[in-house]
C-alpha cells in the first residue's frame, strides 16, 4: 500500500506548559503503518511563551515536518482550524488540541476506518470505548449530552460526542466545506455541514480522555455552550 500523508492541525493559544509535550508525543508514535506526518501549528495570538517555545523546538528538530503560522491576535479555535485545513497537504486531516486532554497514541485507530476505505469522517468519542477517562465537571457532561442530542435530532445522526476535538477527515471532504465560525462554534458547524453531504460515511471510535480543570487551563465557558446551540440551529436550518 502506498504511503499516505496525515496532516495534524494543532490550534494553540497560551499553552506554553503543554505544547512541547504534545509534539513529543506525536513524534513518539510507532504504530502508524504506511503513513507519514506533517504538523501544522496555528499559534492563535498567544501572549505567553508558546511562540518562543515552538520556535526553539522547531530549530532543534529540523528533520521533523513541522510548520507554524502565527496570528497577530487571538481569533479563536475555528479560525485556527480553518487556516490549518487550507494549508494542509495531506490525504487525511486530524485536529489535535494542544492541552494534553487527547492522546496522539490513538491516531492509528482513529485513521484506520479511512485507510480501510470504510469512512470519510471519524469522530473520536469520549463516551465510548474502554480507555481511561478523567471524571470532571458534571455540567460539562450534561451540556455535551444536550448539544450532541440536539445536533443529532436536526442532522439525523446518532453521534455520542459531537463536541469532541478528535475529528478526522478525508482531506477532499473537509476542504470542500466553507467554514465560518471563528470560535468553538466550529464543532457544530462542521457536523451540520458534513451531515448534508450525500452518501457521507461517518464513523465513531472510542478514545481515552484526560480532561483538565479550569485551574489547569481549561478555556471553554458556559456561554460557549449557548453559542453552540445557536450554531446547531443556524447551520442546519438557516445556512
Amino acid at each position: 500500500m502506498p504511503s499516505q500523508l496525515l496532516s495534524i492541525i494543532i490550534p494553540v493559544f497560551n499553552e506554553e506548559n503543554t505544547i512541547i509535550e504534545v509534539l513529543d508525543r506525536i513524534f513518539s508514535i510507532q504504530n502508524l503503518k504506511n503513513v507519514e506526518m506533517e504538523i501544522i501549528v496555528i499559534n492563535d495570538g498567544s501572549t505567553d511563551a508558546t511562540k518562543s517555545n515552538l520556535e526553539t523546538y522547531i530549530s532543534r528538530h529540523t528533520d521533523r515536518n513541522i510548520s507554524i503560522k502565527n496570528f497577530e491576535k487571538n481569533y479563536g479555535k475555528g479560525a485556527s482550524v480553518a487556516s490549518g485545513i487550507n494549508s494542509a497537504k495531506g490525504d487525511i486531516i486530524i485536529i489535535q488540541d494542544a492541552d494534553l486532554e487527547y492522546d496522539p497514541l490513538e491516531y492509528q485507530k482513529l485513521i484506520q476506518p479511512i485507510i480501510n476505505g470504510k469512512a470519510d469522517v471519524v469522530y473520536g468519542s469520549r463516551f465510548k470505548g474502554s480507555g481511561p477517562h478523567r471524571m470532571i465537571y458534571f455540567w460539562h457532561y450534561l451540556g455535551n449530552r444536550v448539544l450532541t442530542g440536539l445536533s443529532n435530532l436536526l442532522n439525523n445522526l446518532n453521534l455520542s460526542d459531537m463536541e469532541t476535538c478528535y475529528k478526522v477527515f478525508k482531506a477532499d471532504i473537509i476542504k470542500s466545506i466553507h467554514l465560518k465560525e471563528n470560535g468553538f462554534g466550529i464543532e457544530p458547524e462542521i457536523t451540520a455541514k458534513i451531515a448534508r453531504i450525500p452518501g457521507i460515511r461517518i464513523y465513531e471510535v472510542g478514545i481515552a480522555y484526560f480532561g483538565r480543570s479550569y485551574e489547569e487551563g481549561k478555556k471553554i465557558r458556559w456561554w460557549d455552550g449557548l453559542w453552540a446551540v445557536y450554531c446547531i440551529l443556524k447551520y442546519r436550518l438557516f445556512d
